[in-house]
């Protein structure tokens, strides 16, 4: 079977490319996995206007998250055999699974969830990832009582519709998502939010509905342009989390009056840093797919195409930069 990958051409970085691999042999904690499906995140778009501002000069594979079979397994790597299907969210620093085959460390794999087709469970991994440690390791909203009030600020997205459902599943608090259009409204309402606000003039749409302040904030997107809204309704002793980079330094003497702690969530700080305890990517992800299994949390896949080439990748980068889509894009291959 032939092995190739779609990668960002180091001649043009505007465009993608279809390159050979060569054959590869899991060592350590690795393990082969023949890849199913992948699908598409912010991180992908990101990282491509990031080689396309500052070049490269070797062909780059993006893609984090992806779904497959083990062919072959690291001699360090336990708890998984040849045949098993897997999925994960990949390591930012290694090349990425927009690939027939890729290797990846098993401490941050994990079994499927069974009742989940490829595509469909490509497109859980890193928005899985993200909101269980933005609201469990960061937040600790598994903390606050049914008095406390959490706002997810992008709620329709791929992170926040998981982090609505986890959030009903493993938490006690009164849930809040942002939405601008009724079906987006209704997507985050299905998933388990008790009410929906538009983001546009976030503290005034908040006192329409009697809320002055909020006990946890988890910023999905635009920490700059929502910044100030969330500076004046965080309540004092608050928390903050958020997942998106600003462009410049955050005015923080608000929130410092408050009290507040300010948390960032990136999910590739395990993998990066190779820190101790990696595996607990493994461990989060084997119990998202016992939650799908039963039936309490559901996939957010919204658009599927079929094949891995430089016309669907680039399709796929185009629909994430448009912005309009309510859950995730997956490639089945």
């Amino acid at each position: 079977m032939s092995q190739y990958a779609i990668a960002v051409d180091p001649k043009n970085p505007q465009q993608f490319i279809q390159i050979d691999i060569p054959a590869q042999k899991p060592e350590g904690f690795d393990l082969l996995v023949q890849v199913k499906a992948i699908a598409m995140n912010p991180v992908d778009t990101k990282v491509h206007a990031g080689l396309k501002k500052n070049g490269l000069n070797d062909p780059r594979i993006l893609g984090w998250d992806a779904a497959g079979i083990v062919t072959a397994v690291g001699a360090k790597a336990s708890g998984f055999a040849i045949g098993d299907e897997v999925w994960y969210a990949g390591d930012i620093t290694r090349q990425g699974s927009n690939t027939t085959h890729q290797l990846i460390d098993s401490r941050i794999v994990a079994h499927k969830a069974n009742s989940l087709d490829w595509g469909a469970a490509a497109a859980i991994p890193l928005t899985a990832l993200t909101a269980w440690e933005g609201l469990f390791e960061r937040l600790r909203i598994q903390d606050g009582g049914s008095d406390k009030t959490l706002l997810i600020i992008g709620g329709a997205g791929g992170v926040g519709s998981l982090a609505i459902t986890l959030a009903a599943l493993r938490s006690r608090v009164r849930i809040i998502a942002t939405a601008s259009r009724p079906e987006s409204a209704q997507w985050c309402l299905d998933r388990g939010a008790d009410l929906t606000v538009d983001y546009r003039d976030l503290q005034e749409n908040l006192l329409k509905q009697n809320i002055k302040q909020v006990d946890y904030i988890f910023c999905l997107n635009d920490t700059d342009g929502h910044w100030d809204a969330m500076s004046k309704i965080i309540a004092p002793f608050g928390h903050i989390c958020s997942i998106v980079e600003p462009s410049a330094p955050l005015e923080q003497m608000l929130i410092r009056s408050k009290s507040v702690a300010l948390h960032w969530e990136l999910m590739y700080t395990r993998s990066m840093y190779q820190t101790p305890d990696i595996a607990e990517q493994g461990r989060i992800l084997q119990q998202v797919a016992k939650l799908i299994d039963k039936g309490v949390l559901q996939g957010t896949l919204n658009k599927t195409l079929h094949g891995l080439s430089v016309e669907n990748i680039t399709l796929a980068h185009k629909m994430q930069l448009e912005g309009h889509m309510t859950g995730k894009i997956a490639i089945v291959y």
